[in-house]
């Protein structure tokens, strides 16, 4: 049996391919690359370059394959720019979703693991942790089309042979602890990247949109999870549906907020840089804060986070960072032949980088090998 993953040239989706060949599954990738990298895909994996949204070709691949469960990635996720293209968003999130639900559905597909969002919320009523059966009054397009998509998995389910666990995400952020992907995107806008890659001289600084808020220090607080963590989730998921679960909706998170500004601290010590911080007003859609109760999570799909410290999220994003920093190619450009190790040019400061710089040198050959391996 055979996993299709969609988006899986994508942050989260090139760590999921990993996490399901670690554990032993045969794995499908399609992707259309408009934001994920041919080179992300793990070598082990079969990549198809197509687009959910046709029905016939995806048909085809879930035949040919053996494709018993789909875990789908593709989409876009950007909260401003789902402002500025509300239809693009409805479009790509949901239109193009509910094409992969019928031909799943169609072809017998019976487990269907979704990337949902924490945006579903919108802002909480309370300070509290955010739980499943909170209010959904997302406040973006991005956030209510993933939710119609929610509807939709949760109308064909109760029609049709077919289970699914759409899984909330929170803040994810991070890289992979062995080196072996990270965050590339380009004009990522997810915070600890941003700030990363203004420790490594590859921004001028970041903004902050809002310092105003009615919170511990005025910045907005988020939830961080490990990129590596939610890809567990997922990897649990699939397993609770394989064993008959019922469709579900679970939240991914630690149950604990950072400010803003709580994080950009953590990114100047371990990177041992400063770099400017403009502080400008507040962006619409953005939530004051947003943290999860991941209860249902652990209890029902027995997920066990093992990176719940943001030290460790903002160390694995650094030395991704640092890793394609120094070696000497764009993320579109491949490495020049001879540009085979990584040379960190930032120290760490205290004892607890040792494993962090050891992995980004690590990964410098496997960054060119694989590169220039498709």
């Amino acid at each position: 049996m055979t996993v299709l993953v969609t988006g899986g040239a994508g942050y989260i989706g090139s760590h999921m391919v990993w996490a399901l060949l670690d554990a032993g599954e045969r794995v499908v990738v399609v992707d259309r690359l408009s934001t994920g990298f041919e080179w992300a895909v793990a070598p082990e994996a079969e990549l198809i370059h197509a687009d959910v949204s046709d029905t016939a070709a995806i048909a085809e691949i879930i035949r040919a394959h053996g494709i018993e469960a789909i875990i789908h990635f593709a989409g876009s996720i950007s909260v401003p720019e789902s402002l500025a293209d509300p239809l693009g968003y409805y479009q790509n999130n949901t239109a193009n979703s509910l094409a992969l639900i019928r031909t799943a559905i169609a072809t017998g597909v019976k487990q269907f693991v979704f990337s949902s969002t924490a945006a579903v919320y919108g802002t909480p009523r309370s300070d509290g942790a955010i739980a499943e059966n909170t209010p959904t009054v997302p406040e973006s397009p991005y956030g209510a089309s993933k939710l119609m998509t929610e509807t939709m998995l949760a109308d064909a389910a109760a029609a049709h042979e077919f289970r699914y666990a759409a899984l909330r995400y929170f803040n994810v952020s991070g890289a992979d602890p062995l080196g072996r992907t990270g965050q590339s995107t380009r004009g990522a806008a997810n915070l600890i990247k941003v700030a990363t890659e203004a420790a490594m001289g590859k921004r001028d600084g970041i903004e902050v949109f809002g310092s105003d808020y009615p919170t511990r220090d005025g910045t907005c607080i988020r939830d961080f999870i490990h990129v590596t963590d939610l890809v567990a989730a997922h990897l649990d998921a699939l397993t609770y549906l394989r064993a008959g679960g019922d469709s579900l909706v679970a939240n991914c998170g630690y149950g604990r907020g950072y400010t803003v500004r709580e994080v950009l601290d953590s990114v100047r010590r371990l990177s041992g840089r400063d770099f400017e911080v403009r502080l400008g007003p507040r962006r619409e859609g953005d939530i004051v804060t947003s943290v999860a109760d991941s209860t249902r999570a652990r209890t029902v799909l027995g997920w066990t986070p093992r990176h719940d410290d943001l030290d460790k999220i903002v160390g694995s994003a650094l030395a991704w960072e640092a890793a394609l920093a120094r070696s000497n190619h764009t993320i579109d450009e491949p490495a020049e032949q001879s540009s085979r190790r990584i040379v960190l040019d930032w120290t760490p400061p205290h004892d607890d980088m040792e494993e962090i710089v050891g992995n980004a040198l690590a990964f410098a050959p496997v960054l060119a090998r694989r590169r220039h391996s498709r």
